[in-house]
């Protein structure tokens, strides 16, 4: 039986505009879903869950993993793309700011981090975790930026917003042994 991985991305969050947005927390729908995911029968060979060190991620995998008592372990790199130098923006001009992020991969947005090393960074960290991965399905709550960098990385497609999630609260999934993404995104519930 194939193990896997399973790379989650955290839903609904409460938007604080005066806070940082590596600080702001899952909306009480986000821990909702999640709780309702963490007994979902693709979780039930989870062994190991990462996190990045971001609170809604993190947030996100101490809910998963607290049917199996399981820690949660961090690492830095999972971490969403920097966008520290504009901080909050609105929703629209967040959106227009995502679609630069990913239409103009090998250049920064007014000072964020440039999608191709965001690609780096996650690509790196992933492969880190795995070869150190004992047994078992491997789960890992992160952001949906950097989690469709990593699924075109792994897929060896071209950066490119079309295969970004829906909406916050998504998953896919991949062969332990190889990377290779068995799905796209799917809601978590």
């Amino acid at each position: 039986m194939m193990t896997k991985l399973i790379f989650i991305t955290h839903p609904e969050v409460e938007i604080d505009p005066d806070r940082p947005i590596t600080d702001w927390k899952l909306a009480p729908i986000g821990r909702a879903r999640t709780k309702t995911f963490a007994s979902h029968p693709l979780m039930s060979g989870v062994t190991a869950i990462w996190s990045s060190t971001e609170r809604k991620a993190f947030e996100t995998a101490e809910i998963l993993a607290a049917p199996k008592a399981l820690g949660v372990r961090k690492q830095t790199d999972l971490g969403e793309n920097d966008r520290s130098a504009t901080g909050f923006l609105p929703r629209d001009a967040f959106e227009a700011a995502a679609d630069a992020f990913f239409t103009n991969s090998d250049h920064s947005f007014r000072g964020w981090e440039r999608a191709v090393d965001a690609q780096d960074r996650v690509a790196n960290a992933v492969r880190s975790i795995v070869a150190n991965h004992k047994s078992g399905d491997l789960a890992i709550a992160s952001h949906g930026a950097v989690g469709t960098l990593l699924w075109c990385h792994l897929m060896a497609l071209p950066i490119d917003r079309c295969h970004d999630q829906p909406s916050q609260g998504h998953y896919w999934c991949a062969d332990l042994a190889t990377l290779t993404p068995s799905s796209g995104w799917q809601s978590i519930g």
